[in-house]
C-alpha cells in the first residue's frame, strides 16, 4: 500500500505543482523545479519516506524505474522544440558569451578536481560531471548525468543540496542589484536592437495553459511517441556495448536523436513539448528531493560544500574576466550565465529584474545551447577527472 500512495504522490504532484505554477504569480518567481525540491524534501521531513526494512527494497525499486522511465522521456521533449537553424541568425557576441562561459564552467570544474581531490570527498569524479550538468543547463541535463553516472544517492542528493543553496545566493545578488555591479564592470549598452528572428519567445518556457485542451493532446502525441522510439533506440543501441557504458550510451543517443529531430517542422512546432518534458523532471525532482536526510549535512561534507562554491565564485569571475577580454555587454555576460547556471525557464525573471527584455532571446538560445551540449561535457569531464585519478 505505501509503493501505491509514494507511486501516486510521485505522479500527480507535479500536477499540483504545475497547476499551482500557472494560477498564482509569485510562484512563478520561485520555479517549478524548487517547489518539486521543496515537496519532497518536505516529504522527508515529515517522516513519510520512512518505510520499514522489509519495504524499503520494493520502495527504492519502483524510485528507480520510475526514474528511469522520466528521464529519457524528458531530454528528447526539452529539446524538440529548439531550431537549430535559428540559432545561427543571432548574434555574434551571444556565441561568444556562451563559448566564454562553456570554457570558463569546465575549467574551473576541473581546476576544482585538482584543488579538492585530497580532501576525502567520495566520488568527487562524478560530482565535478554533475557540476559541469548543473551550470551548463540545470536540473535536467543532471537528471540525464544522474543516469549516466550513476553516483550513490548520498552524493547526488548531497551534490543537490549544495548547489541549489549556493546557486540561489547568486540568484538572489544579482535579482537584488548585482547586475547594476557587472554594468559598470563591463560595457552596457542602453538603446535598443534586434536580435535575430527566432521564433522562440521568452513566454514559451513553461506556460502550461491549455496543456490539456483537446489540441494540445493530440499535437503532443506525435513528440512523445517519437520520445519513446528515441527512448528505444538508445536502449537497443546500448546493448551493443559493454554493460559499463549502456547507460552512457542511451543518454547521449536520446540527446544526439533529439537534437536530430528538431530538423522535423511538425516537432519542433508542436506546443507544449518543452512543459510536458518538465512534467517528467518535476517527477524526478521530487523523486530526489524525497530521498533528503538531514543527518547527512554535517562536518564530514563541508569539504563538497567548499567544491561548490569554489566551483561558483571561480566559474563566474572567470567568464567575466572572458567578457571583459572579449567586450561583452554587461547584461548579455549577466543572462548568459544565469542561462546556464539556472537554465532557460530563469531567463525572463532575470531579464524583467533588469528591465531589460531584449535580451531574453539571447538568453534562452544561451541556455538551449547549454541543455545541447551539457550531457556530453559532463560525462567527458567525470571521465578526463577519473582518469587523471
Amino acid at each position: 500500500m505505501k509503493i501505491l500512495i509514494l507511486t501516486c504522490l510521485y505522479v500527480f504532484f507535479p500536477m499540483l505543482i504545475i497547476y499551482a505554477y500557472q494560477r498564482f504569480s509569485f510562484l512563478r518567481k520561485i520555479g517549478t523545479v524548487i517547489l518539486a525540491y521543496t515537496t519532497g524534501i518536505l516529504m522527508s521531513l515529515s517522516g513519510f519516506m520512512d518505510c520499514e526494512a522489509a519495504d524499503l527494497e520494493s520502495v527504492t525499486k519502483m524510485q528507480t524505474i520510475l526514474q528511469n522511465i522520466c528521464v529519457p522521456l524528458a531530454i528528447p521533449l526539452m529539446l524538440f522544440s529548439s531550431n537549430i537553424k535559428l540559432w545561427v541568425k543571432t548574434l555574434y557576441q551571444t556565441f561568444i558569451a556562451f563559448f566564454t562561459g562553456i570554457f570558463a564552467i569546465v575549467s574551473t570544474v576541473i581546476l576544482a578536481y585538482f584543488v579538492f581531490r585530497n580532501m576525502h570527498i567520495q566520488e568527487l569524479s562524478k560530482a565535478a560531471g554533475l557540476m559541469v550538468g548543473f551550470y551548463t543547463g540545470g536540473t535536467p541535463n543532471v537528471a540525464a548525468l544522474n543516469m549516466a553516472l550513476q553516483p550513490s544517492p548520498e552524493t547526488f542528493m548531497l551534490v543537490n543540496s549544495f548547489e541549489i543553496i549556493v546557486t540561489f545566493c547568486f540568484l538572489a545578488f544579482i535579482i537584488f542589484g548585482g547586475y547594476k555591479l557587472i554594468r559598470k564592470i563591463l560595457p552596457y549598452q542602453t538603446k535598443e536592437r534586434r536580435i535575430g528572428n527566432l521564433q522562440t519567445s521568452a513566454e514559451s518556457f513553461e506556460d502550461y495553459s491549455h496543456i490539456l485542451s483537446k489540441k494540445s493532446r493530440r499535437s503532443l502525441l506525435p513528440p512523445l511517441l517519437l520520445s519513446i522510439l528515441i527512448f528505444g533506440l538508445g536502449v537497443g543501441l546500448s546493448l551493443v556495448f559493454p554493460k559499463n557504458y549502456q547507460i552512457v550510451v542511451i543518454v547521449l543517443t536520446i540527446t544526439t536523436l533529439a537534437i536530430l529531430s528538431t530538423g522535423i517542422d511538425k516537432i519542433r512546432n508542436a506546443p507544449k513539448t518543452f512543459e510536458l518534458g518538465m512534467y517528467f523532471v518535476l517527477v524526478f525532482s521530487i523523486i530526489i528531493a524525497s530521498n533528503f536526510k538531514i543527518d547527512r549535512i554535517n562536518s564530514d561534507t563541508v569539504a563538497l560544500l567548499g567544491f561548490i562554491i569554489f566551483i561558483m565564485l571561480v566559474g563566474v569571475s572567470m567568464h567575466l574576466l572572458l567578457a571583459k577580454i572579449f567586450k561583452i555587454e554587461g547584461d548579455l555576460y549577466t543572462i548568459a550565465i544565469c542561462a546556464l547556471l539556472f537554465s532557460p525557464p530563469f531567463v525572463p525573471t532575470i531579464a524583467g529584474a533588469m528591465n531589460n527584455k531584449r535580451i531574453m532571446i539571447s538568453g534562452i538560445v544561451i541556455g538551449l545551447l547549454g541543455y545541447a551540449v551539457g550531457n556530453y561535457l559532463g560525462v567527458a569531464v567525470a571521465g578526463i577527472t577519473k582518469w587523471i585519478n
